[in-house]
């Protein structure tokens, strides 16, 4: 039997809840990772969310798996919170599958995306090359 995305949609955004824009900034205040896993010309063309760490989808896995020997720093276990965040709240909720899959039980998404978050008036960084490269380092990660 095939599914279809929405299927799959339903199916993983039943093992989860999901935040909305301020409980996602509420979460990141009190220690929570946002992680953005929108394309470069998305956050070229809409802005960074200030103090959200880039990360692109096809490394996700290694740099989030604790088990991992790529995992960053910053992922102390597998309680670790993390909130993905896409350009609407689709891609996200699909890569939650695989956090949730691999333990991470403390993983989600915010609903709407990026786009919801600008909409709800939370504050937005202009795009620059320094601010996708601190951004990409994420926090406790030095320059250079």
């Amino acid at each position: 039997m095939t599914k279809t995305v929405d299927d799959l949609l339903d199916e993983v955004r039943g093992r989860y809840e999901r935040v909305n824009p301020e409980q996602a900034s509420e979460e990141q205040h009190a220690g929570a990772i946002i992680v953005d896993t929108r394309s470069y010309e998305q956050r070229r063309d809409h802005g960074l969310i200030p103090g959200a760490v880039i990360m692109e989808r096809n490394v996700m896995e290694w740099r989030l798996d604790p088990a991992s020997d790529a995992h960053e720093r910053w992922v102390t276990g597998h309680d670790t919170t993390i909130i993905l965040v896409c350009q609407q709240g689709f891609g996200s909720s699909l890569a939650v599958r695989s956090l949730l899959d691999m333990g991470l039980e403390r993983a989600t998404d915010m609903i709407g995306g990026f786009e919801a978050w600008r909409e709800a008036g939370l504050p937005v960084e202009p795009h620059s090359p320094a601010a996708d490269e601190r951004a990409r380092r994420g926090p406790g990660r030095p320059a250079g």
